[in-house]
């Protein structure tokens, strides 16, 4: 939704309520465009239980397309609570910088000192921190991954005080993996643009693919590479699904 000109009252209730796909709008994440003194323009997310997050990979892409049909340019500049993020529109999508990844235990954050490459939890995770936490498990056959048991269950581990995303990643080739997320706060989700940046970024680590990869999700392709300057690009493309208006009256303050 767009407050840059005028604020909203939107309560993690109301966001739940509109996030419900039976009875309200319907999302994964739910995004509101507020003023930045910063940058073009601050962008809010919230998961659809009403909770905020500190990035999204696709609702980034999303918001710089909206910011491409507004203003013409090709560069613009998108603040999320974890910082600023460059974004360029091009002929094959749009590449959103990321940033550089948090690979420390501090960073993603974890509950106590543990080396992050190996998690001592079932499945064997490495975490990583994307602005969120993540968390990605490597599996032979993602069809075969337990991912609507363990994803909740790791999702909320006393490990992650914060909670985490939970990523089930099937290495295809060293440049192309298979990827289903388990996101906190959503739910397992058809695409997650900081899940995939965060599983090219273990599947590295763990020496499982080089530094430039095709992400698979079930809502599409993305290509993402991490730079030897550690900047993770994201790049892939924004369609406009439907838009419309809402009465905020009809729901929950």
């Amino acid at each position: 939704m767009d407050s840059r000109r005028e604020a909203l009252a939107l309560s993690g209730p109301r966001i739940a309520a509109l996030s419900d796909r039976p009875t309200g709008i319907g999302c994964d994440q739910f995004i509101t465009l507020e003023p930045s003194a910063r940058a073009d323009l601050f962008m809010r997310i919230h998961n659809s239980n009403g909770t905020e997050a500190g990035a999204c990979g696709n609702a980034t892409r999303c918001v710089a397309a909206i910011l491409h049909e507004e203003t013409g340019r090709e560069l613009v500049h998108i603040e999320t609570i974890s910082g600023v993020l460059p974004a360029i529109i091009t002929a094959s999508g749009i590449k959103i910088d990321m940033g550089v990844p948090g690979l420390r235990w501090s960073d993603i954050p974890l509950a106590h000192e543990t080396g992050t490459l190996h998690l001592p939890l079932e499945g064997d995770p490495a975490a990583v921190s994307m602005g969120n936490p993540h968390a990605t498990l490597f599996v032979p056959d993602i069809a075969q991954a337990p991912i609507t048991t363990l994803g909740p269950a790791l999702e909320r581990h006393a490990l992650f005080p914060q909670h985490a995303n939970i990523g089930f990643a099937q290495v295809l080739a060293p440049d192309r993996i298979r990827l289903r997320v388990w996101e906190r706060g959503a739910g397992l989700t058809r695409a997650c643009g900081s899940g995939a940046c965060a599983a090219l970024v273990n599947a590295h680590r763990r020496g499982l693919t080089g530094r430039h990869a095709r992400l698979e999700l079930d809502g599409g392709p993305l290509t993402i590479e991490w730079r030897p300057d550690n900047h993770v690009l994201m790049t892939g493309p924004a369609v406009l699904a439907f838009q419309g208006t809402v009465d905020l009256s009809t729901y929950p303050a």
